[in-house]
């Protein structure tokens, strides 16, 4: 019993360690009438450049949600993306601005579109 209190415990640490804190202050309100975010022209730039790299999220790989690098697989994964970029977990080795955060969460909640 206490090995497996142990392991409880080593495995929260473990998952507290690792997520990151927001540098943006938390969640803004964004208004996403203001925001432009197109899938073309500014959601894949920002997932190619932040997320769809070596190590990451690139073709193959197998971390969360696997590879990021096609708008299907982007669009397919759009729940665990908003949650992880939303929080602040992800990307894992940087930081998106509020402005990048917002593009990608506001491009998601008006339906993910191939646009």
């Amino acid at each position: 019993m206490k090995k497996r209190i142990g392991l409880v415990t080593s495995l929260i640490v473990l998952t507290l360690a690792c997520s990151k804190d927001d540098d943006n202050g938390g969640n803004e309100n964004v208004d996403c009438n203001t925001l432009n975010a197109k899938f073309a022209a500014n959601v894949a730039p920002l997932i190619a450049t932040s997320c769809a790299k070596a190590g990451c999220h690139a073709t193959g790989s197998s971390n969360g949600p696997g590879a990021l690098t096609t708008y299907a697989q982007i669009s397919g994964n759009k729940a665990a993306i908003r949650a992880a970029v939303s929080d602040g977990r992800m990307p894992k080795d940087g930081t998106l601005s509020a402005t990048q955060k917002a593009t990608i969460i506001c491009w998601i909640d008006a339906g993910a579109l191939d646009n």
